[in-house]
Formats: structure tokens, sequence, C-alpha cells
């Protein structure tokens, strides 16, 4: 997942719609409050989401 590394620090676990993604790249245009996930089977969709960062205790 490519994130702004200012919002959301690189190997941060984030938590979408009970899936897990790893914030690993920094994509050109991810600024701020914007996130990219690459899937394989490619459908270009954007959409508002809560997510959330998985802290280790």
């Amino acid at each position: 997942m490519a994130v702004d590394p200012t919002i959301i620090p690189y190997g941060s676990i984030i938590k979408i719609n009970g899936n897990e993604y790893l914030a690993e790249d920094c994509g050109g245009v991810i600024k701020g409050n914007k996130i990219d996930i690459f899937v394989d089977s490619p459908k270009t969709q954007k959409y508002t989401v809560e997510i959330y960062i998985k802290r280790e205790e």
C-alpha cells in the first residue's frame, strides 16, 4: 500500500474493511490523507472509508 509517510509511517499495518495491508511505498501523488492499494485484478475505484492503524503493544 502506498501512503504519505508523514501521516502513516512505513511498516504500519492498516486495517480496512477487515483486511490488513502493509504501508510500504509512497506513490508520487499520495499526499495527506490518501492511500493507494495495489491489487492483482485492477478496478479503478475511489471511495472514502475509515482505516485503522494496528498498534503493537
